[in-house]
């Protein structure tokens, strides 16, 4: 069950809520229903992708289990994420994992 899709997410965070799921680019892209070279491209900020393709990332992580959260509870792009099982993570390690991506 995906919610709402009001902003999208950035290529960190698809990164990190992957690796949170442990899945990888393929089964992303399988899921999603795009082919891998997107997830790549996206995930390592190569070429613009369509908003439709980075909302179907988007909504198969969520029905994997992620739940985006917005900045400040609404207003701007996705913040950070958690499980469904309100385990959070926190913008320190959104933005750590971004720099080792």
């Amino acid at each position: 069950m995906s919610i709402g899709i009001r902003h999208s997410i950035t290529p960190g965070q698809c990164r990190a809520a992957r690796a949170l799921l442990d899945i990888t680019q393929p089964e992303l892209a399988e899921a999603a229903g795009l082919g891998l070279s997107t997830i790549v491209d996206f995930e390592k900020s190569r070429r613009d992708v369509s908003r439709a393709a980075v909302h179907a990332m988007q909504r198969a992580l969520e029905e994997s289990g992620i739940r985006f959260i917005a900045k400040n509870g609404g207003g701007g792009p996705a913040f950070g994420f958690r499980y469904k099982d309100n385990t959070q993570c926190t913008s320190s390690i959104l933005r750590s994992i971004e720099l080792a991506g």
